[in-house]
């Protein structure tokens, strides 16, 4: 294992959603800012998305972290669920019911589930708290489980809602969102938030951080700044690849005796790893270049047109 040569307490570029790493990029924080000013306000419905590998579920882990006590979660990651099943997820969730009572009660109704959890959201308003569920991997929840969880925003009183929603999901929960039968969902989204790829800079930045949480500082990795280029190239700034060719990076250099991380071990993680060849710059300038001479030959023929 690389930790004892590098003088690391831990793997810095482990998959698991560990809040410690959780790295603040523009579209990180403001996300993770939105979703605490929504929380405070008292939102409906926040939405979360963005690519595969991008830290949302890093972000959400860190949210319940740093969740005010005043708040009651519940924390659904399996998002296959029928109407009756998310129902019973978030009953179980929040403590309400065991698994026990709900197994002995197999056939209780989605009206009598409604009524506990409305008379349990009632219960901590009573105390000055609130409830909040979170979703992970939202874009699989079926059409029908949605239109469950809208129904279960109108638990509300005259004053405010009793039921805060959190939905992270790919960004494919966009278009999942604007179907004909979910409007009436999508129209009560209140926040939304969309978390970005890296660009160079954080790719780096994102890098230096996670070896520092776990660094003594004395024997820590390097990496050079053609190494850094290289590997925002493959990964294209997405967290879970940078983490995947970060981690082969440190094992190649433990087998070189190297705390020194250059372009020659990147690449040697790459071709390890197979990952797709990324286009090389002069392919995007290319291609920018074609783009702007078709718009200027559009506007011409525009302004030829009008004359």
């Amino acid at each position: 294992m690389y930790e004892e040569f590098y003088g690391l307490t831990e793997s810095p570029f482990s998959l698991t959603p560990d809040p410690r790493f959780f790295f603040r990029s523009e579209s990180h924080i403001r996300a993770y800012e939105l979703i605490r000013y929504g929380l405070h306000r008292g939102e409906g419905f926040i939405v979360v998305y963005g690519d595969i590998g991008t830290g949302k579920t890093t972000l959400c882990r860190t949210v319940l972290e740093t969740m005010p006590e005043t708040i009651y979660t519940a924390l659904l990651l399996n998002p296959f669920l029928s109407e009756i099943e998310l129902l019973r997820a978030i009953l179980r969730d929040f403590g309400v019911i065991s698994q026990n009572e709900l197994d002995k009660n197999p056939a209780i109704s989605k009206d009598d589930l409604i009524a506990n959890l409305n008379t349990f959201l009632l219960s901590l308003l009573a105390v000055g708290s609130r409830g909040v569920v979170i979703i992970d991997e939202a874009q699989n929840i079926p059409v029908p489980t949605l239109e469950q969880i809208r129904v279960l925003s109108n638990l509300e009183t005259n004053q405010q809602k009793l039921l805060q929603i959190v939905l992270f999901g790919q960004s494919d929960l966009k278009d999942v969102l604007k179907l004909p039968e979910l409007k009436q969902l999508d129209q009560r989204v209140s926040l939304r938030c969309e978390l970005t790829h890296l660009s160079e800079a954080d790719t780096q930045r994102y890098i230096e951080h996670r070896i520092a949480t776990v660094s003594d500082g004395k024997r820590a990795p390097r990496f050079s700044k053609q190494a850094l280029r290289l590997i925002h190239r493959y990964s294209d700034g997405t967290p879970r690849l940078i983490n995947l060719i970060a981690d082969r990076c440190l094992t190649a250099g433990l087998v070189a005796q190297s705390r020194s991380i250059d372009r020659k071990i990147v690449k040697s993680a790459v071709e390890n790893l197979e990952l797709r060849k990324p286009r090389p710059a002069s392919f995007w300038i290319i291609l920018t270049a074609t783009a702007v001479a078709i718009l200027v030959v559009t506007l011409l023929g525009l302004a030829f047109l009008r004359h």
